[in-house]
């Protein structure tokens, strides 16, 4: 049974909730990905985490699921990693002096990477699938032209996003829930959008400067965010460790390939913990 809480950021008052078994050996801080919202990893990412004895603290990003305030939009890249710290804080104070991880898919995965990147902050390891660091497509150029106008003359006016709603997964069923699940949006803002964009780049041009330990997946199948940005990422740190899914889809936690990435995620886990916490 989750339980809730409320943050401030930004003057925005974000919705959080954790999870927690009955043992709990280390935090596990989850960031949900673009249009979606983190009740949609309650059934899917949350039981394999606490079966291992992970706590799980989650949270609406500005714009989505039950963070009130308008869909689709953020305050700047930097509101997003500074209201990640805040959760971080918060969860430390909820499961006092535990080990800290991030877990991040999509957007999320931008966002971890970011924070492990930018902050060098003292967590044991980063969780990223399929993470926002190039678009698997080239959008056409006038509309990105429009879109690098609009950022600096309307920040906060919010577009359809256009995402492809059957490349999320392979598996139909998951596909209409995801359509039919009335906090997922598919709105966005050019400031939720090109800073995003600029920081997959950052952390590409970057991520030889990782110094906590990564594991990284996505599948080759995905057509919306490009999995070769992952196989960029992870060349180029000793610290970051990539597992490819072939044929798989954008959501590899709600796709055919599940239960294998989750056990795969979980016994990456439980090595690092028993590695750094000896």
């Amino acid at each position: 049974m989750e339980n809730t809480f409320s943050l401030k950021s930004h003057n925005a008052q974000l919705f959080g909730q954790y999870w927690k078994p009955q043992i709990v050996k280390a935090i596990v801080v989850l960031v949900h990905g673009m249009g979606e919202h983190s009740g949609r990893y309650a059934e899917s990412v949350v039981p394999y985490l606490l079966k291992e004895n992970y706590a799980v603290v989650a949270y609406d990003q500005f714009g989505h699921g039950k963070t009130k305030g308008k869909r689709g939009n953020c305050p700047s890249y930097s509101a997003l990693l500074e209201s990640l710290e805040s959760v971080i804080e918060k969860a430390e104070s909820l499961f006092k002096d535990l080990p800290v991880y991030l877990y991040g898919h999509s957007l999320g995965g931008n966002i971890v990477l970011n924070y492990a990147l930018r902050k060098q902050p003292n967590i044991k390891g980063v969780i990223a699938t399929s993470p926002f660091l190039k678009l698997a497509f080239t959008p056409p150029k006038w509309k990105v032209n429009l879109g690098r106008f609009l950022f600096r003359v309307l920040p906060s006016i919010t577009l359809l996003s256009e995402i492809e709603v059957e490349a999320i997964s392979s598996i139909p069923n998951e596909v209409e829930r995801y359509c039919e699940d009335p906090l997922v949006h598919d709105k966005i803002s050019p400031m939720f959008l090109f800073p995003v964009i600029d920081a997959g780049e950052y952390a590409l041009a970057n991520a030889s400067k990782l110094r906590i330990p990564t594991f990284i997946t996505h599948g080759t199948g995905d057509r919306i965010i490009d999995y070769k940005g992952s196989i960029d990422f992870s060349k180029q740190s000793k610290f970051a460790t990539l597992k490819l899914y072939n044929n798989c889809y954008h959501e590899l936690h709600h796709d055919v390939c599940a239960q294998e990435m989750m056990q795969t995620i979980t016994k990456w886990l439980n090595n690092n913990y028993l590695l750094t916490t000896d």
